[in-house]
């Protein structure tokens, strides 16, 4: 497994940038100099995150979001697993 954290990741299951070994393993993200805990995507190339917003569900059930733009800067917060 890669040390660098992926350009797109999705924390939705039915998103194809979804991935649970890495969402396992633990992502941080920085969104404008301030680390969010609320991200349910971001997109490095492209400069967005979407945002959980409060509470709130979809029709879905899925969390509501909102997608902003910005500098985002990703890590893995935990180091890599052995092989």
């Amino acid at each position: 497994m890669s040390d660098t954290p992926p350009d797109r990741l999705c924390a939705s299951p039915g998103s194809p940038f979804f991935d649970e070994a890495l969402l396992e393993r633990g992502v941080g993200v920085r969104f404008k100099s301030e680390e969010r805990t609320n991200v349910e995507e971001y997109c490095i190339s492209e400069g967005w995150v979407r945002l959980a917003v409060g509470k709130a569900l979809d029709r879905r059930g899925r969390p509501m979001a909102i997608k902003v733009f910005g500098p985002v800067e990703v890590w893995f917060k935990d180091d890599a697993p052995a092989a």
